[in-house]
C-alpha cells in the first residue's frame, strides 16, 4: 500500500458502530486490491479519557472532542459518522460544506426533513456521500440482487421480511439512547426495521409505496443508568419513559405491484440477529436469514429449495477472502462497505446507498409511523 495514494479518515463516535467501522478501515487494504490507502487519521468522541481509550485499541491516531475540530483538519478527508441518529444531519452538513467524503451510519437520520436537507448539502457538495446498510454487502444478499437482476425468479409477487431481536425483553433493560424517540428517531422500527426495507428494494430493485403499520410500546419504562439517576434516587426519580416503538408491523406494496409484509422488534425470545428476507416470484424464489449468513435458499422449476453455499470465488466479495467453504462474519459486511465507498471515492463514482436512497428509506418510516398512528389506514410513501 506504500506507493499508493493515501487518504485521511475521521471517524465520530466510538461504540459499537465505531468498534465495527475501526475494523473495516484497518483490514480492508489487507484484503483489497484499493487505488487509495486510508490513514486512520483520528477519532473524536465527547469523553477525552474514554476517546484516548478507544483510539488507543482501536488504532486511531489521535483524538478530538469535538466533531467540528475534526472536520476542520487538512489531515481529514473522509468523514465516518458512528453516532445516534440525532446528530446525524448537523454532522453530515457540516462535513460536505467542508468539501470532505461523507459515511454515515443508518438510518440516515431521524427525520425526512434533516434526511432531505442531507440529500441536498450531499447534491451541492464536491465529496461523496453514502448512508451505510450494511446489510447490502453480505455476500448472500448480493448474489440475491444479482439472481433478480438475471431475472431467474421473474416478476416478483410477494416479499416476506423480518428483523428479530430479544435483547431489551428484560424489564430491568436500562433506558439507553436507543429507546428514547428525541436521540433515535424510533425504535425498532428506525434501528433495525430500517435495514429490511432497504434490503428489500436493494434485491428487488422496487421501491415501497405505500404501508399499513401497526406499532406497540410493551415495556413503557425504564431503570436510568448508574449515572444518569444518581445515589439515594427515589424509584420515580430512577426509572424514565420510552419514548420510541419495541416493535412495528406493516404490510406494503411495492413498486411494481407486488405485496409486502415487515416485521421489526427487539423482543423475540431467543432471536438474536435474525434478519430474514424471502422473495417470491413468478419463476422462483429466494430465501435468506443471517443467522445463517453465508447461505442462501434458491428455488424453481416448482422443486423445492436448493441450499446454496456462498463461499466461492465467484460469489460477490467472496474471492478476496478465504477458500470455498470457511465462510464469512458480521464484520465483514463493513469491510466490503468501505471498499466500495474507496472505490467510488478514488474513480468520482456516485456511491450507493446514496443519501437519496437513505432519504427513500426515511419516508418509509415516517409513513410506518403516520399509519400506525391513524389506526392502520393505507399511507402513501410520498416522494
Amino acid at each position: 500500500m506504500s506507493d499508493k495514494t493515501g487518504i485521511g479518515v475521521g471517524m465520530i463516535g466510538y461504540a459499537f458502530m465505531g468498534r465495527v467501522h475501526s475494523q473495516a478501515w484497518r483490514s480492508v487494504g489487507a484484503f483489497f486490491d484499493l487505488p487509495l490507502a486510508p490513514r486512520m487519521a483520528v477519532i473524536a468522541g465527547r469523553s477525552k479519557e474514554q476517546t484516548e481509550a478507544a483510539a488507543a485499541q482501536l488504532g486511531w491516531a489521535d483524538v478530538e472532542t469535538d466533531w467540528r475540530e475534526l472536520i476542520k483538519r487538512d489531515d481529514v478527508q473522509i468523514v465516518d459518522i458512528c453516532t445516534p441518529g440525532d446528530s446525524h444531519a448537523d454532522i453530515a452538513i457540516a462535513a460536505l460544506q467542508a468539501g470532505k467524503h461523507v459515511i454515515c451510519e443508518k438510518p440516515l437520520a431521524n427525520t425526512v426533513a434533516e434526511a432531505e436537507a442531507m440529500v441536498r448539502a450531499a447534491a451541492a457538495a464536491p465529496g461523496k456521500s453514502m448512508v451505510a446498510f450494511n446489510y447490502r454487502r453480505v455476500p448472500a444478499i448480493a448474489l440475491a440482487r444479482r439472481y433478480v437482476e438475471e431475472g431467474r425468479i421473474g416478476e416478483i409477487r410477494h416479499v416476506r421480511a423480518a428483523y428479530l431481536q430479544d435483547w431489551i425483553v428484560d424489564p430491568e433493560f436500562p433506558l439507553v439512547w436507543r429507546l428514547q424517540k428525541d436521540k433515535a428517531g424510533s425504535g425498532a422500527l428506525g434501528d433495525i426495521g430500517a435495514h429490511i426495507v432497504d434490503a428489500a428494494q436493494f434485491i428487488t430493485g422496487e421501491n415501497v409505496v405505500g404501508v399499513s403499520a401497526l406499532t406497540e410500546t410493551f415495556i413503557k419504562e425504564r431503570p436510568l443508568a448508574a449515572e444518569s439517576a444518581g445515589l439515594g434516587a427515589s424509584r420515580a426519580e430512577s426509572t424514565g419513559q420510552v419514548t420510541v416503538d419495541d416493535a412495528a408491523l406493516f404490510i406494503g406494496r411495492l413498486s411494481g405491484g407486488g405485496l409486502a409484509s415487515f416485521e421489526a422488534t427487539r423482543f423475540a425470545y431467543g432471536r438474536k440477529n435474525a434478519m430474514r428476507i424471502e422473495i417470491f416470484g413468478s419463476r422462483g424464489s429466494l430465501a435468506f436469514d443471517f443467522e445463517a449468513m453465508n447461505e442462501l435458499w434458491f428455488s424453481s422449476g416448482g422443486g423445492g429449495f436448493e441450499r446454496i453455499l456462498v463461499t466461492e470465488p465467484d460469489h460477490p466479495y467472496v474471492g478476496a477472502w478465504w477458500p470455498p467453504g470457511h465462510g464469512l462474519g458480521y464484520e465483514h459486511t463493513f469491510t466490503h462497505e468501505i471498499k466500495d465507498f474507496l472505490e467510488a471515492v478514488a474513480t468520482g463514482a456516485d456511491p450507493s446507498p446514496s443519501f437519496a436512497d437513505g432519504l427513500r428509506v426515511q419516508r418509509v418510516l415516517e409513513a410506518v409511523e403516520q399509519s400506525a398512528a391513524d389506526g392502520s389506514r393505507y399511507t402513501n410513501v410520498e416522494d
